[in-house]
This record gives C-alpha cells, sequence and structure tokens, in this order.
C-alpha cells in the first residue's frame, strides 16, 4: 500500500515507519530536512517542506492510498498550541480532495469520551498541575478529533496511554469503552496496531484506546 507517514521523524513517528517499511509498504515522509533521516529504505520516499504548507500537503498526496498522521509536540511545553489541530484540518482538507480516503490519526487516552478512562485524581489533579504539558496536548486533539470524525474520510483515531520504550509483548488491548485499559503500551506494540489499521477496517470511523 502506498502512505504517507506524517510526523515520521517523532519518537511514535518513527517506529511506526520502520514498522510500515518492515511490512513492505511504499512510504512518503514529509521531513524538514532530509539529512536528518537515517533510515534509507527502497520503498522510503522523503520528501522535503513544511506540513503547514497546504500546497506541499497536496503534492505530497498525490497517487497515495491512505495517511498516518503521528504529529506532536516536541518537548514538555505548557504554552497552549493549535499545531495538531491545523495541520490536521489541512490533511483532512486535502485528503478529501485528492480522493485519499483512509486516516489512521495517533490521539491520547483523555481526549473526547475517554477522558473518563482515567481514575478523577489524574483528571482533576495530577494532569491539570502536575503534567501541564500534557493537557496542553490534550487540549489540542480535543480540537483536532473532531476535525477527523466530522470528515467524510474513512478514519481511525487511535488514542494511546503513555508510550514506554520496551520490549513488544506481542499483544495489544483495544476498547471503545476504557474497560481493561492499562496505564501504557510498547512502543512497538503501539506501532504494530497503527499499522495494522492500514488494513483492518474493524475500527472504521471509531476511536479505540490501546494498552499492553
Amino acid at each position: 500500500m502506498k502512505v504517507v507517514i506524517f510526523g515520521a521523524t517523532g519518537f511514535s513517528g518513527n517506529a511506526v515507519l520502520k514498522k510500515a517499511l518492515a511490512q513492505h509498504h511504499q512510504v512518503t515522509i514529509l521531513v524538514r530536512n532530509k539529512s536528518a533521516i537515517s533510515t534509507h529504505d527502497k520503498n522510503l520516499n522523503i520528501m522535503e517542506g513544511y506540513v503547514m504548507d497546504r500546497n506541499k500537503i497536496s503534492e505530497v498526496l498525490e497517487n497515495q492510498d491512505a495517511v498516518i498522521q503521528c504529529l506532536g509536540v516536541s518537548g514538555k511545553s505548557t504554552q497552549p498550541t493549535t499545531f495538531m489541530s491545523d495541520v490536521t484540518k489541512i490533511i483532512v482538507e486535502e485528503m478529501e480532495k485528492s480522493g485519499v480516503r483512509r486516516l489512521i490519526s495517533m490521539s491520547n487516552i483523555g481526549t473526547g469520551n475517554s477522558i473518563g478512562y482515567n481514575p478523577w485524581y489524574f483528571t482533576k489533579i495530577i494532569l491539570p498541575y502536575f503534567m501541564k504539558w500534557l493537557k496542553v496536548v490534550i487540549d489540542d486533539k480535543n480540537r483536532m478529533e473532531p476535525i477527523v470524525m466530522n470528515s467524510r474520510l474513512d478514519w481511525t483515531i487511535v488514542r494511546c496511554p503513555n508510550i514506554v520504550d520496551k520490549p513488544a509483548k506481542g499483544r495489544t488491548h483495544a476498547t471503545l469503552d476504557g474497560k481493561g485499559l492499562k496505564l501504557s503500551i510498547t512502543l512497538g506494540d503501539m506501532s504494530t496496531f497503527i499499522v495494522q489499521q492500514l488494513t483492518n477496517g474493524s475500527f472504521s470511523k471509531q476511536a479505540p484506546a490501546i494498552s499492553n
């Protein structure tokens, strides 16, 4: 499958990129600086540009089958941001124009109705007072998710907990109501689940939360 991965240079996006290439997908990524990419593969097409450039997004989407959106914000800034929602709006609009239908978008547990999946003390105390940087991310994901959900695309939003760089467990629990949800997921299992959604439509137009 021909797939565009946005955010491929980040912690999660880079793992998704490697997983997609390992499964022989033809991957295109958009980066600011090609020389910053250490991954080399005959199925990897690297384009230079900025994700806020609508014309570049349109160019990247030409002749593609699907998009994986792994965009995030670097560091732990507590300054409000609209970066993820702004870029997603451009991606969705350009996908609808170009006829690329399948979108898998990464999000966070705590967004939308999944706010109820967390313990009350996390939502009311830890998040607003001790993890302000995460609240900033979730606030913008709360703006981003409706853009995806209200689109005409065949979308899946994957809500993730803390992603840990530990060996994959080979199993992932996905839930639509929070039952059985744990506090983290390994990087390898997260990337496997995300890439599986390219060809697995069981969560089409749904927002599963995953963990293991």
